[in-house]
This record gives C-alpha cells, sequence and structure tokens, in this order.
C-alpha cells in the first residue's frame, strides 16, 4: 500500500460549505474511488456500482460499512442493517479523464447537514479513503494537466470573489485567458532561444538561425506584452481584493457620521462627547462593483486615557495599511481659525482631505476655504456633509476612479490580480530588457540566451510550467477542504 499522503491515495472530503442546506456533497477521487464507494451506498436500483454509466445520478442509500475486524460476520439481520443506514441520496460517477482532479471522481449528494455528511466522510474512511488535505482535489487538477496553475488559483478566487467584477476576472481567468496570453508569450521566447542557441552551436559556419532585426522586433513586441499586462496589475489587485478606506482625524469632527452615511446604517455610536470611538470599526460594502472595507478610527488627539490612547496608537496603525486615508476636517471649526496655523499628518497625494459639515457653513466661505487647502497639500480637497448627503456621490466616484478607470471594462484585455503574477511579469521585463540591450549592442549570443531563458523561466511560473513544492503547497494551503 502506497504511505499516506501520496498521490495514489483515494481521498475524500466534505465539498460543500458547513451549515444547513437543502443538499450536501462528499466528493471521493482516486484510483479507488468507485471501489471504496462500493462500500458506503446501495443503489435502490440493485446494480453494481462498477456497471454505472459515468456522469448520471443514481438514487441509493447511504450506509455505514462494518469495521474490517467484523467484515466477515454474515449473520446480520434486517433490522441490524437498517440501523446502518446514514441517509438516502443520489450518487455520480465522473470517470476519468472527465473529471474536476481528472482521476475517477465519485460523488454523494445526500441532505445538508453537517451531522450526516460528516458521517458519510467517515464511513469513506473506514471503507479505504484518506481525508483530503487543503486544496488537494484542485492540487491534483493542476499535477495532472486538467488545469493551469492560473486557473487552479482562480478557483480559489472565484470561491472568494466579493463583487461583480472580482467575480468575472475570476472566470476570465479559469476559463484559461491569463494562461493563453502567457503561452503565447513564453513560446515566442522558446522560439527565439532555440535559433539563437542554433546559431551558437554553428557559429564556426558563420549561420545565422533568426536575424539581428527579427529578435530585437520580436523581443520588442513581447516586452510591450509583458508591460501593457503589468500597468493592469494594480487595478487587477483592487478588484480582486477590494479597497481599505480609513476614516482618521481629530475627535468630534464627523469620521463616525460619515461611515453610517457611507453604509446608510447607524453602524458607528455618534455623540458630541469627545473620542467616542475607542476601537477600529470596519464594514465592507460594494460601490459600482468595488468592494470598499470602510474604517472607522479613534480621533487623534493629546489624552491621558489609557483606553483611548491604544485607541489612537490602532489608528496611526489602520492609516499606515489603508489603501485610501480620508482625514476628515470639521469646516465650522476651520472657517474660524488661522488656516496658517493649521496642522495634519503628511498625507500621500492619493489620499483625500475631507471638509465636513458644510451645512453648517456659508458656501462661498466653504469654497474659499476649500481652495485654500488645495494650495497647501497635494492630495484631493473634497467638501461633504454626513448630515445631508451633499457631496457623498462626489466622495465616493473619487475613490472608485482613484483605482478604476471609469472607461475600464474587464473584457477588454487580460488583467493581472495576483501579486505573484505581478513578481513574475516584473522579472520578466528585466531579463527582456537586458536581452533587448544585449541584442542592439552586439554583445556575444550566450548573455543574450540566459535572459531570454530566465524571461522563458518567469513566465513559465505563471502557469506552473516551472515550478517548486514551496510554491505550490503556499499556494494550494489557501484553500479549503474539499476543494
Amino acid at each position: 500500500m502506497p504511505a499516506v499522503g501520496t498521490p495514489e491515495d483515494t481521498i475524500c472530503a466534505i465539498a460543500t460549505p458547513a451549515g444547513e442546506g437543502g443538499i450536501g456533497i462528499v466528493r471521493i477521487s482516486g484510483p479507488h474511488a468507485v471501489d471504496i464507494t462500493s462500500h458506503v451506498v446501495r443503489l435502490r436500483s440493485k446494480r453494481s456500482l462498477h456497471s454505472l454509466a459515468s456522469h448520471t445520478l443514481y438514487l441509493a442509500d447511504i450506509l455505514f460499512p462494518p469495521a474490517p475486524s467484523s467484515s466477515s460476520h454474515s449473520g446480520s439481520t434486517a433490522s441490524q442493517l437498517t440501523e446502518q443506514i446514514i441517509d438516502e441520496g443520489l450518487v455520480v460517477y465522473m470517470k476519468a479523464p472527465r473529471s474536476f482532479t481528472a482521476e475517477d471522481v465519485v460523488e454523494i449528494h445526500c441532505h445538508g447537514n453537517g451531522l450526516v455528511l460528516q458521517r458519510v466522510c467517515q464511513a469513506c474512511i473506514v471503507a479505504g479513503a484518506r481525508l483530503a488535505q487543503a486544496g488537494e482535489f484542485t492540487k491534483r487538477a493542476f499535477l495532472n494537466g486538467r488545469l493551469d496553475l492560473s486557473q487552479a488559483e482562480a478557483v480559489l478566487d472565484t470561491i472568494r470573489a466579493k463583487s461583480e467584477l472580482s467575480l468575472e476576472l475570476a472566470q476570465r481567468q479559469l476559463r484559461g485567458e491569463l494562461a493563453q496570453q502567457v503561452y503565447r508569450l513564453r513560446t515566442e521566447l522558446v522560439r527565439l532561444l532555440a535559433h539563437l542557441e542554433a546559431g551558437i552551436d554553428f557559429a564556426e559556419e558563420d549561420i545565422a538561425f533568426v536575424r539581428r532585426e527579427e529578435m530585437i522586433g520580436s523581443l520588442q513586441e513581447t516586452l510591450d506584452h509583458v508591460r501593457r499586462m503589468l500597468e493592469t496589475a494594480e487595478t487587477g489587485r483592487v478588484l480582486r481584493e477590494g479597497v481599505r478606506v480609513v476614516i482618521a482625524g481629530e475627535p468630534n469632527v464627523g469620521k463616525s457620521s460619515l461611515l453610517n452615511c457611507l453604509l446608510r446604517e447607524d453602524r458607528a455610536i455618534v455623540t458630541d462627547i469627545p473620542g467616542t470611538t475607542r476601537d477600529i470599526i470596519e464594514e465592507s460594502i460594494i460601490w459600482l462593483g468595488l468592494r470598499i472595507t470602510l474604517v472607522d478610527t479613534a480621533g487623534l488627539r493629546d489624552t491621558t486615557d489609557l483606553v483611548e490612547q491604544e485607541g489612537i496608537r490602532r489608528s496611526i496603525e489602520a492609516q499606515g495599511q489603508a489603501d485610501i486615508v480620508l482625514y476628515v476636517l470639521d469646516a465650522a471649526q476651520l472657517t474660524q481659525m488661522d488656516l496658517s496655523s493649521l496642522r495634519f499628518p503628511t498625507l500621500h497625494p492619493e489620499h483625500f482631505l475631507v471638509i465636513n459639515k458644510l451645512d453648517l457653513c456659508d458656501p462661498a466661505l466653504v469654497e474659499r476655504l476649500t481652495n485654500a487647502l488645495r494650495t497647501r497639500t497635494p492630495c484631493k480637497v473634497l467638501p461633504i456633509s454626513s448630515q445631508t448627503g451633499e457631496g457623498l456621490e462626489d466622495l465616493k466616484s473619487a475613490i472608485q476612479s482613484q483605482f478604476v478607470k471609469p472607461s475600464f471594462e474587464p473584457r477588454d484585455g487580460v488583467v493581472v490580480t495576483h501579486v505573484r503574477h505581478r513578481a513574475a511579469l516584473e522579472r520578466a521585463e528585466t531579463s527582456l530588457n537586458d536581452a533587448l540591450a544585449s541584442v542592439q549592442q552586439g554583445i556575444e549570443p550566450e548573455c543574450v540566451a540566459v535572459d531570454l531563458r530566465g524571461a522563458a523561466d518567469a513566465l513559465g511560473e505563471i502557469v506552473g510550467t516551472i515550478t517548486s513544492d514551496e510554491v505550490l503547497d503556499e499556494i494550494f494551503s489557501e484553500f479549503c477542504i474539499g476543494k
């Protein structure tokens, strides 16, 4: 028998989410999937599981098999047999390679009760299966050539998608659009490398297998494609992971009111007492297909209150982890003070100064105040009223357009969504730059070949043509058991 944990094992796991539902599924995959399932289910038609047509559902009773030590006992009564029944359900056999893992797969569809599913899974283990590790079904699909590595990652992205745009991008990657682009670029690099190395082998015969101009043109075209893909990486990351927006500022400027207004619910406590918010409050919302995580924080001020000090420390920490900081100011306070004495934290150009409570001030005064602040900071300055809602749509649009252009359409081309893919493309870009410079400067072809191979290897890492066990373990460890 193979050792536990090898690809030769037949594995099983609950493939549906925890909780109650009409249907729950236990999946069995591996060379002995049918043999193991035959000990766990009894078809109502009395047929043998081995005789079933592939990809067809059959009604069956689901049984708990006797322990191996008692398998020779044949004196069980009908009542004892009835007590072994776990549930009734449907069984489907998917013959290799026409299955998710490209192995023999059997799925048992029963009632979606956690206890029932656990019992069915235990029955499969008693019958000879091993409990699957996290992501092992998808890992087998990759190892068996059913999916490339980028498609395997897209399975998890599809499961975790929190918006329409992130789901669409995950589905496109699952269909292999990124892989097709990468394979095309890598194939061209391998072709150039083959011609280049052939020329090196026949250097004494003075045979050129690829002209210098052709090499330069092809490298430049490939480099342009890689750069266009990299240009989509930040937008892709945001669409996949969402945007983290931290609301910061001094006490009583309306931070919690702004949070409630953006969420359209009373999520944070609002009072006239400074320092009401003392901890981080997080909520997520979808704006125009983009997932936004809003974070309300404690007011920034000098205080001797230990609890408030901890809240302020967490506020500063949250700002460091934010994609955007909304630093809120009180318009009513600003109109009564000398702006030259105003102090606020150093903000990045992508952050926002939000002038709140404009409903309490003269509009002309607010306009002069806004223009004056715009001369003092590189970030955007937006006047709003969390009380009346004025300016909030402009704020939402500004946040959304900071990461996704209004003209962005995910169907226009390949969008890079993973940090791992971005890093590989950046390495490919560096190698292509070096190769192109070497060809233009007439450097020895052996040096060009090294850079071409480096670029091809970097692209191969995206789809798993070249990868390591450590990378695979890291990727599939993010999956849940059963997927």
